[in-house]
């Protein structure tokens, strides 16, 4: 199966705790191994967002063909957040927004995030955020639950709404694909750390091909454990070409020739 290969969802910078540094030569060399054309990178894990979204940059801009930015704000400093927002699409040439509610004391739906995303509504860009819910979970894993996105992508239609993850848990993919089934704007990405047999066929026989994305989380997984999942999958040579990458174009307005040039 010859296709473009788009991985939505992988991190950089130096995190020693979470086993993320920008080793690119390493970066490229594993995209390589998993087939993987073009990766789009984030960074979240500093308590200032123009800081996050610097180091997305300039690792991008060293390997613009095979790297992307997706750009990082955090409510809790919203007078930062907006000129951020502008700066990081506007003059970074970010391609999308990440979010992270476990950083976040207050649900993902809660009216402090809004003017984030009514500037990314007024902007039609796609946000990615991490969602979980399941068993055993911590109280502030909840505020990133797939049901509460139900609420924001009827509040704020020309947002694509990327539940990364999709909820991680069984509880968790079942409420996503719940609201995913509500919402047109609302998409399935497919990188976690509890990859149950048969999740992408649910997935697909679900909600059809068109709003599922392939997403790694390198290099906290391996992206081969992700790509195998859907090239093995039960579903049809066109749904794994659409899951792989085709539909991440569509996301983020991309063509194939500025993927893989």
């Amino acid at each position: 199966m010859k296709t473009t290969v788009i991985d939505f969802h992988s991190h950089v910078g130096r995190m020693g705790n979470y086993n993320i540094y920008d080793d690119q030569e390493w970066y490229v060399k594993t995209l390589d191994d998993a087939g993987v054309d073009k990766c789009f990178v984030s960074y979240i894990f500093d308590g200032k967002a123009k800081n996050c979204n610097d180091i997305v940059y300039e690792f991008v801009q060293n390997n613009p063909k095979r790297f992307g930015g997706f750009a990082h704000v955090n409510p809790h400093y919203i007078d930062e957040a907006i000129p951020e927002l502008d700066r990081a699409f506007n003059k970074l040439g970010m391609k999308a927004l990440k979010i992270y509610p476990p950083f976040v004391d207050y649900p993902v739906n809660h009216e402090s995030w809004y003017p984030i995303f009514e500037w990314c509504n007024e902007n039609k860009i796609p946000v990615k955020s991490h969602t979980q819910y399941g068993p055993g979970e911590f109280r502030h894993d909840y505020g990133g639950r797939p049901i509460l996105f139900i609420d924001l992508a009827q509040k704020f239609p020309d947002v694509d709404w990327i539940l990364a993850h999709s909820g991680n848990f069984e509880l968790g993919r079942i409420e996503s694909v719940k609201a995913a089934q509500e919402c047109p704007n609302i998409y399935l990405e497919t990188c976690t750390s509890y990859g149950d047999h048969g999740t992408i066929e649910y997935f697909v026989d679900s909600l059809g091909d068109e709003r599922i994305l392939y997403g790694s989380d390198v290099p906290l997984i391996d992206p081969r454990f992700g790509v195998g999942r859907i090239a093995t999958a039960n579903i049809s040579t066109e749904s794994k070409k659409k899951i792989l990458g085709l539909n991440a174009l569509k996301v983020l307005n991309l063509t194939e020739s500025e993927v893989i040039g």
